[in-house]
């Protein structure tokens, strides 16, 4: 096919020509069969899945009923995505497909504030000899500081039959004990775990249950004094806890005992969601309490950012119960080495897994402290 073309350069004389259009190329024509093919295979594949649930649905549905099998329509787009759905099955049901063991890991905490941890806890496992998705399958839950969820959390877990059940840490071991007496569970806690009848002996649990374990109330009585060192002014410390934490109580216990040699008035400031943390500090400062300490407690942990940066707000010098608060640059924090009491528990996992019992693994003592602080 040709056209008529033209040409009103200045100047110059009209011309009045043909050009002959650009054959197409192969390439083009290559795909422009695909193309075609591609709309044909679609359409005899819309008509075979339509045609094979239609016997389906006219073999299922009574001759009577007002839905009548050629009545459904499946699209290629829903079929798609049913497929997909299908294959998504829920990980425990793709460990239990491939043979891989299920481990069961339950924290109090949110995934994003503990990832150092869960690092940590995965290095213990590969110690002993397992890895991630290749010889052992993980199914984490997070409560994210809500500890009325961790019921439900460690009942959900316990469906799925793991071969253990990890848990970090008093809140959500506590749970997890309550949910099965079966499954082992591998704490780890702060806590006595005597004191708080996770375990009857430290040396030879008697139960489906035993852990590692830092006994935190030294670690308690060490933050007041190394927060009294540095605001050697202060005679009032506020006391940022969480009070549905079950630790609360024995946490306020410690640091009144801690005051009390010191000569310190505490203030408790109790804050059970992220909401109230900014009405708390505004009242630390209005009340011009010298300086504040920050309970271990999961909802905590998982603020960290905010925590600090209301500290920095008011003013207030703040003790903190781990080296993250730092990192996000609060003042100075005094606690557990948590990555090495998480590796230790994975290396009790990975010991079960081998087909040791919780009775023959006597609860671990963590004896590791260290101070963060800003430099």
């Amino acid at each position: 096919m040709r056209r008529r073309t033209t040409s009103s350069l200045p100047g110059s004389t009209p011309q009045v020509g043909f050009t002959r259009l650009a054959a197409p190329k192969d390439a083009q024509l290559g795909q422009a069969r695909v193309a075609v093919q591609s709309i044909l295979l679609r359409k005899k594949m819309d008509a075979r899945v339509i045609s094979a649930f239609t016997r389906v649905f006219r073999r299922a549905m009574p001759a009577h009923d007002c839905l009548t099998a050629h009545a459904v329509f499946l699209k290629r787009r829903e079929f798609i995505l049913a497929l997909a759905g299908a294959a998504a099955w829920p990980l425990a049901a793709r460990a239990e497909q491939s043979g891989l063991p299920l481990v069961g890991f339950l924290h109090q905490g949110s995934a994003g504030a503990n990832d150092k941890v869960v690092g940590a806890f995965l290095r213990g496992l590969q110690g002993a000899g397992y890895e991630n998705q290749r010889n052992v399958q993980l199914e984490f839950r997070w409560a994210d500081g809500h500890y009325d969820r961790l019921g439900s959390l460690a009942a959900d877990l316990v469906r799925l039959r793991p071969a253990v059940i990890a848990a970090a840490l008093l809140p959500a071991a506590e749970a997890a004990k309550s949910a099965t007496t079966t499954i082992p569970v591998i704490f780890i806690s702060g806590s006595d775990p005597i004191e708080t009848g996770l375990v009857a002996s430290l040396g030879r649990p008697t139960s489906n249950v035993t852990g590692v374990s830092l006994f935190s109330v030294p670690l308690i009585s060490k933050r007041l004094e190394l927060l009294h060192e540095l605001v050697p002014g202060g005679t009032a410390v506020a006391v940022l806890v969480n009070p549905s934490n079950p630790n609360a109580r024995s946490n306020e216990l410690a640091i009144e005992n801690a005051a009390a040699v010191i000569g310190l008035k505490l203030a408790f400031m109790g804050a059970a969601a992220d909401r109230e943390f900014a009405d708390v500090f505004a009242s630390i400062a209005q009340q011009r309490l010298g300086a504040a300490i920050v309970s271990a407690d999961g909802l905590f942990a998982s603020r960290r950012e905010q925590l600090v940066a209301l500290a920095a707000r008011h003013s207030i010098p703040t003790m903190y119960f781990q080296r993250e608060f730092v990192d996000a640059g609060g003042l100075i924090s005094y606690g557990a080495n948590s990555p090495t009491m998480y590796q230790q528990a994975g290396s009790y996992v990975g010991r079960i897994l081998k087909g040791a019992l919780p009775s023959d693994l006597p609860v671990m003592p963590a004896h590791q402290a260290r101070i963060g602080n800003q430099s």
